[in-house]
């Protein structure tokens, strides 16, 4: 009997089959579902004429992806690529009726004025949300950063007056706690963080061999 054999790449005819609209995601991702929900203080027990808890969940996180930050700060007139102080020549500053803004460059680091008095989460539980239940694998965390856009020259010289810097979604790696600075690695066209062998990076990227 032929009729019942089964083909040798069955398992990829049922990935290609799509039978009617679905709100499963499809697309591969390496970050966990998880690190996508907002923080919700709500009672898991809901009270008459209140939202359910994963209403509220979804609700605040498609609003949560409706802002971008490089619109939003552009909505208050600053220019994202003038955050990052650079280099500059005391020697051959430009007069004062040619400057447009302020005299000075900016010299001062972004993070001397960061106030986390309102975070909702720790850094440990943002890191925390790339565990996933029976995994002992962490996963990146979906971020933004400010990142200059060369990133040959951005590490050998961030200062750089030749820099751009553009917000750039990030996995978010690792936190050290010492010097309250994160670990993170550009997502590529796919939005997946992969090192150069096209692997996912996992543990903040370090290997069994260390």
């Amino acid at each position: 009997v032929t009729k019942f054999r089964m083909p040798s790449n069955l398992k990829g005819l049922l990935e290609k089959q799509v039978v009617g609209p679905s709100t499963e995601i499809l697309a591969e991702s390496d970050f966990p579902e998880q690190s996508f929900k907002p923080k919700v203080q709500m009672p898991l027990k809901r009270v008459p004429g209140q939202n359910p808890r994963k209403v509220e969940v979804e609700r605040r996180r498609r609003l949560y992806l409706t802002f971008d930050i490089a619109e939003l700060l552009a909505s208050k007139g600053i220019d994202s690529n003038q955050l990052m102080p650079r280099h500059y020549d005391p020697d051959n500053m430009p007069p004062i009726e040619e400057k447009k803004d302020s005299v000075f460059p900016i010299y001062l680091p972004l993070e001397v004025f960061d106030n986390d008095e309102f975070d909702c989460r720790t850094p440990e539980e943002w890191i925390s949300l790339g565990l996933e239940p029976g995994s002992s694998d962490r996963k990146p965390v979906p971020g933004k950063a400010l990142l200059p856009t060369d990133d040959v020259l951005g590490h050998e010289d961030p200062k750089s007056e030749e820099l751009i810097y553009k917000w750039i979604h990030v996995g978010v790696l690792d936190y050290d706690k010492e010097t309250d600075l994160y670990l993170v690695h550009k997502t590529d066209e796919k939005g997946l963080v992969r090192d150069e062998e096209g692997r996912p990076i996992l543990n903040g990227g370090i290997t069994p061999e260390g």
